[in-house]
């Protein structure tokens, strides 16, 4: 057998979702066609559309479709970003650190293709933003010169929550839209659009169990963005044809996390994981926030360093019993590099070059996370050797 550990980095199709998306797949017809199976195309896309809303918390209307995370991160930071700067002189982006590549690049090409004045925000050693450190950064910047703030809602590798309602607060008090990545959140915390008070939102159905290239940027009916890509206007600043059987998978992959049972065995899953590498190795550390404390870290996220060891060493190992984990973002996956969320968080490079992260699933099983431990102790030993001989 093999363990699948790496939920945050894509979770499987569960069999309800999969059967849905066969049967849509199954019918023909283009959304934007007026003859019959096109406005029956338009009727499962509009109807999965509303599902997906009503499970963030946003309209219809601002709900907009598109090919994943990725996407919707650029189009907001993007698309704000001109928006806000051609109607005046904001030439300031407000970006946490320890954020996902997505949204650290993207930000660096506003600064080096179209002159953004790039300033990050650092974090706890939890990877907690404190409302008061982005309080005093809009303050040192001029609320006035910010085009826009983004940070994560939970973070992709450790796991960490962020006070999201209280940073969207700090910056509507200041009058400066607030994006926020929810991508890993998505299917492990709540997701209330309105309630948090965001300008923009992205997720990604693939992280929860939908297919792989869809996903959603939720834009507030006030918030102006301009284009990245023209030729259709499908869906207000999105152009492209829109997939209605993609959109049929998303909803129903997002309803199933609405069962209270889905967190509660994430939670009980991560916690004998964790249990379970503390015995298997004392010496490994658990980084981000302490998973104890309600609202504090991802239900299903428990991210170690082990000491001496390089967790590319240990992947491969692990890997080798029959165990799939992860270094990081899978987005870095392969990179040899230090991850620049413990870097972020003060953990010194050598620590950080350690670390492996252990994510669950709804369909994650107790045999599983014992084969983990099972390998772990051996994978460790053989890490460190190699570790020492590689100096």
């Amino acid at each position: 057998m093999r363990a699948y550990l790496d939920h945050a980095a894509t979770s499987p199709m569960r069999e309800a979702v999969l059967t849905r998306y066969a049967d849509a797949l199954r019918e023909a017809g283009n959304p934007a066609s007026t003859h019959g199976h096109g406005q029956a195309a338009r009727e499962r896309l509009e109807a999965a559309r509303e599902r997906i809303a009503a499970g963030l918390g946003c309209d219809a209307a601002e709900l907009i479709l598109t090919s994943g995370g990725t996407e919707s991160i650029n189009l907001a930071l993007k698309g704000i970003y001109w928006a806000r700067h051609a109607a005046g002189e904001r030439p300031v982006v407000l970006v946490a650190e320890g954020e996902h590549h997505a949204t650290m690049e993207a930000a660096e090409w506003l600064r080096d293709h179209e002159g953004a004045e790039l300033q990050w925000l650092p974090l706890d050693d939890t990877g907690r933003l404190d409302p008061a450190t982005l309080s005093t950064a809009l303050e040192r910047a001029g609320a006035h010169r910010v085009a826009l703030v983004s940070f994560i809602w939970a973070n992709s590798e450790i796991g960490t929550i962020q006070p999201v309602a209280e940073l969207c607060s700090v910056a509507e008090a200041a009058g400066v839209p607030v994006h926020v990545d929810a991508v890993a959140a998505l299917g492990q915390v709540p997701i209330d659009f309105h309630g948090v008070g965001a300008a923009a939102l992205s997720v990604s159905a693939h992280k929860i169990g939908g297919p792989v290239g869809i996903g959603a940027l939720l834009l507030r009916r006030d918030v102006v963005a301009e284009p990245l890509q023209h030729g259709g206007n499908q869906q207000r600043f999105r152009s492209g044809t829109q997939n209605a059987a993609a959109a049929v998978a998303f909803a129903t992959a997002l309803e199933l996390t609405d069962d209270p049972e889905h967190d509660a065995h994430l939670v009980r899953a991560r916690d004998a994981l964790i249990t379970g590498v503390r015995a298997a190795v004392p010496d490994a550390v658990l980084r981000g926030a302490d998973p104890g404390t309600p609202g504090a870290r991802l239900p299903g996220n428990a991210h170690f360093t082990f000491p001496g060891c390089r967790g590319d060493s240990l992947l491969f190992l692990l890997d080798a019993a029959g165990v799939s984990a992860s270094t990081g973002s899978a987005c870095q996956a392969g990179v040899d590099s230090v991850s620049h969320v413990l870097l972020a968080l003060g953990i010194a490079a050598d620590d950080a070059a350690g670390a492996l992260r252990f994510t669950v699933g709804p369909d994650t099983r107790q045999d599983e996370i014992d084969l983990l431990i099972a390998a772990l102790p051996d994978a460790v030993e053989r890490a460190r050797r190699a570790g020492t001989a590689n100096g």
